[in-house]
């Protein structure tokens, strides 16, 4: 699990301090401890533009996916940029 945490953790790796410091306290906080669904979906997510992820984390829209959104819900009341 470390190569994929650490895979992870380079995916997180945005080009704003704020996506950063979420997307990575995701990673260290709940990742371990997440469903393999939660897990697909964080992944998903690191795959979509900058811009869609940062609507979504200060709330204008939300995923489809609903284990995306479960994500993107847990990601805006925990870490919080």
């Amino acid at each position: 699990m470390n190569a994929e945490l650490s895979r992870l953790r380079w995916r997180c790796r945005r080009g704003t301090r704020e996506l950063d410091q979420v997307l990575g306290g995701w990673l260290d906080a709940r990742y371990p401890s997440a469903s393999e669904n939660a897990r697909a979906a964080f992944a998903r997510l690191l795959e979509r533009q900058d811009p869609e992820l940062w609507d979504w984390i200060i709330g204008h829209g939300r995923p489809e996916n609903r284990d995306e959104a479960a994500v993107i819900d847990e990601i805006r009341t925990c870490h919080r940029p």
